[in-house]
Formats: C-alpha cells, structure tokens, sequence
C-alpha cells in the first residue's frame, strides 16, 4: 500500500447492534478483487456484522468497491484503515503473496483478522502470523468457508457418528483449464499454480477429517512460468491412513472427493467445494444414504462464525484452528517444493 492516508466520508460506529440482537462487527476489507465482492455480498445476508471501510492501493477502487457495497470509509493506507474506529475486524482478500503484511500490521494493532486462503504461500509466514495472533492475544483465522457451510457439518457428523466406521482413506481432486489469460493461475509474482489456489480444498478436507500427516509425497508439472500445473499428493498418517489428493490447471478434473472407511464410504458431489450433496454407503445397507443442504452465498456461514467467536472473546477459532493453518502450509511447503514450483515468497 501507498504511504497516503485515505479519505473517508460519512460516519460509521465501530460496534453497533446487528442481525438478531448480536454485536455488530465493523469489516474493513484489504483488496477489491472477486474474492472480495463475493465475500461482501455473503457480509450483507449475514448476522453480525457490517462492512465499514476498504483499502486498496488504488484510492479510486476502494472508493469505488466501498460505495457499491454501502461502507464509509475508502482508503489507499492499511495503517489509516486500521486507525478507523468503525473498523472492529479486518478480512484480508489481496493476491496470496501479499496476505502477510497487511494480516500482521492489524495483529500488531489489536484488530482481529481473517485471512483470504492459503493463509500466506510460506510454512514461516503462516507461522509467524499464528505466533503473532498468540502472542498479542488477538484472533486470526484463514477463510477457510467450506468448514462452516451447512452441508460439511453435515458430513462432519456422519463421519463422527461412525456411519462409515473409522476413516482409512481420502480422495479429493480439484481442477479445471485455466486460461493464460487467468493470471492469478498462471502468475508466480502473484501466488499462481494450482495448489495455492485450489489445494485448501481437496487438502484442506483431509487435514480436517483426519489432522496432520506425518509423510507428504508429490508429483507435478510446471507451467513455462514456473508455477506447478498439476500437483498429486499422496499423504500418509500414523493411524494408518492415507489420502490421495490432486490439483490441475490443465485439466478437467471430477472436482470430487471420497471418504473411505472400514464400515462404508462417502461421495461428495461436484464440485468438491460447493457443498451441495454427498451420498452414504453403509456396508450391507441396502440403500445409500443421500444428503442435500444447499446453500446460497455460503460465506455468510464462515462470517457469522467469525461474529460469534469475537463476541465470545475468543482469539482463536475451535473450527479452523491456527494449527490447521499451519499445517495446511506444511503440506503445500512440502509439495511445492518437491515439484520444484516457483513461488513469490512474502518478506518477513
């Protein structure tokens, strides 16, 4: 960001009351990309919270994107956006190479962060981040939103009800023919690749259902810019269990994934991310089970998460823990650097 401070207009309360009698929280978003619009729009249907303020580089876009989603302040400085006292809670939404210094400025200065996925494209990053937010007490959580869709908890329960017995294998892909003209798939300068991008999916499915992987293994092709193409992994556990995972850019993949245990086994529908159906089959059952809990601009559930543990006072999130964040970049460290992938590392 410039050293300007920006300029706002009109009058915003920090902490106001909001949907259903909860605190209301006060966004300022950084960056005005199509994450961010998608993630406004879920702010406008969710409880809890507003958006206040947006800072972008360019003064003109963060006016621009602030008036189209009705906040005050527009700024062209994190520093000012954070000294706004509407802002309760900041949602990090810039290209992936740069989520770390922006996410850190707002942990220095006390306002609770969310962060855009993958958390930063470093395993230091992501772990200087995790040891800031505990360090100063304030909470930090990457946005992760499939976690919280309807249709996942309703997964997560059936797993955990033992419908399937204990889970001894995952498969998860994700992908599809990203043109060159895509940069955020083609550029290393901006976090390009298609495991960045695509893996907190198919990665971050297996991390939840089955926690840290103790042997990474992966396979890739690079594009001519140096950015991973394809990327398979194959993950193993202590417990026994293994996972088999893949990311493309190049082609089209199911974008489904498989949930495999020693009593049944689960098909979650395409595409793996949307969190629209998945089917059960019980060994000896003599139907499938079908599950159906579709959702409209699913974000919304991931924000009012987000309200709920700020009112709470919590500094961390027992959904998408900061160990699950640091461990995602374990795995994509490992990865990326086994198929040799050109990566733009953040500053620390």
């Amino acid at each position: 960001m410039s050293g300007t401070t920006g300029t706002t207009t009109g009058t915003t309360t920090g902490t106001t009351t909001g949907g259903g009698g909860a605190v209301g929280v006060g966004w300022g978003f950084v960056g005005t990309g199509g994450i961010a619009r998608t993630v406004a729009q879920a702010l406008q249907r969710a409880d809890g919270g507003e958006l206040v303020a947006v800072c972008s580089r360019d003064a003109g876009r963060a006016r621009a994107f602030a008036d189209e989603h009705g906040a005050a302040g527009a700024y062209d400085d994190v520093a000012a956006m954070l000294a706004d006292p509407a802002v309760d809670a900041v949602y990090v939404a810039t290209t992936h190479p740069q989520h770390h210094a922006p996410a850190r400025a707002a942990l220095l200065a006390g306002t609770p962060v969310l962060v855009e996925k993958p958390m930063t494209v470093t395993a230091a990053a992501t772990r200087d981040l995790a040891a800031t937010a505990r360090e100063r007490g304030v909470f930090l959580m990457e946005a992760y939103w499939t976690r919280f869709l309807p249709l996942t908890r309703d997964l997560l329960d059936v797993v955990a009800s033992g419908a399937v017995g204990r889970v001894l294998s995952v498969h998860a892909d994700l992908g599809f023919p990203a043109p060159e003209s895509a940069r955020r798939f083609h550029d290393p300068e901006i976090g390009g690749g298609s495991l960045l991008d695509l893996g907190p999916y198919p990665v971050g499915l297996a991390l939840t259902l089955l926690g840290a992987p103790s042997t990474v293994r992966a396979a890739g092709t690079l594009t001519p810019a140096g950015v991973d193409r394809q990327v398979a992994l194959s993950l193993a556990w202590e417990s026994g269990a293994v996972a088999a995972l893949s990311t493309t850019i190049a082609a089209q993949a199911s974008s489904r994934a498989w949930v495999e245990g020693d009593a049944g086994w689960i098909e979650v529908d395409a595409p793996l991310h949307s969190g629209r159906r998945f089917t059960v089959h019980r060994s000896g059952a003599a139907e499938p089970e079908v599950h159906e809990n579709p959702a409209e601009h699913g974000h919304r559930f991931m924000l009012e998460h987000v309200h709920e543990c700020l009112v709470a006072g919590r500094t961390e999130s027992p959904l998408v823990p900061l160990s699950w964040s640091v461990d995602l970049a374990d795995v994509f460290e490992a990865a990326l650097t086994q198929v040799g992938a050109a990566r733009n590392a953040e500053v620390l």
